[in-house]
């Protein structure tokens, strides 16, 4: 009788354990922040992880409303490994080597906005404080204009606050929100494209 219940017990255990496996691994593969294999693979492929990013209200994002999902680069940006920044939109799109969005998100631009064009990638910085005296972190530079030397970048704020846009200040931050500043972060390596569209 004992060895009955103890085998009882046993396979029971065995049953529950396999069940919490099976589980955490449902949740693995299903959690929206699971970094990819390797920095190459999530720069070069869009997979079940990519994220859309999210609004100014902290909402998931869609369609941007201007005939252009959040889910397709604009026409015009170019083809292969790159970060577009569209001004009229004031959004981002980090997209593969495949042509694929990997990220999409919203920005809020400071009180300049760089030409239209096509840059890279000059310099990143962890943390700074920001043109606009904020201390921001997750820099990544584009663009020095040579006649004003405003700096055009990316960056994400400490505080999570954005640019005035009413400031007399004449700065180049393009601020996004921490989790967008880390994807920049660690898909806009040195030398990356840059593509500003209208």
């Amino acid at each position: 009788m004992a060895r009955s219940s103890s085998g009882v017990i046993v396979a029971a255990l065995t049953a529950a354990a396999l069940a919490g496996v099976g589980f955490l691994a449902y949740q693995a593969e299903a959690a929206p922040d699971r970094p990819a294999s390797s920095h190459a693979a999530g720069r070069g492929s869009s997979d079940k992880a990519k994220d859309q990013g999210s609004d100014a209200s902290g909402k998931g994002t869609g369609a941007t409303g201007q005939g252009q999902g959040a889910d397709a680069a604009p026409d015009g940006s170019g083809t292969g490994l790159r970060v577009v920044y569209g001004l009229g939109q004031k959004r981002v799109w980090l997209v593969g080597s495949d042509g694929k969005v990997i990220r999409s998100y919203e920005v809020a631009p400071s009180t300049v906005n760089p030409p239209p064009g096509n840059y890279a990638v000059t310099s990143r910085s962890p943390n700074v404080t920001g043109s606009d005296g904020i201390p921001v972190e997750h820099v990544v530079r584009f663009h020095r204009d040579a006649v004003t030397g405003i700096v055009f970048g990316f960056s994400a704020a400490v505080d999570g606050s954005s640019p005035d846009p009413a400031s007399a200040k004449k700065t180049g931050a393009i601020r996004e929100k921490p989790a967008d500043g880390r994807a920049m972060w660690e898909f806009a390596v040195a030398d990356t494209k840059v593509v500003v569209v209208p």
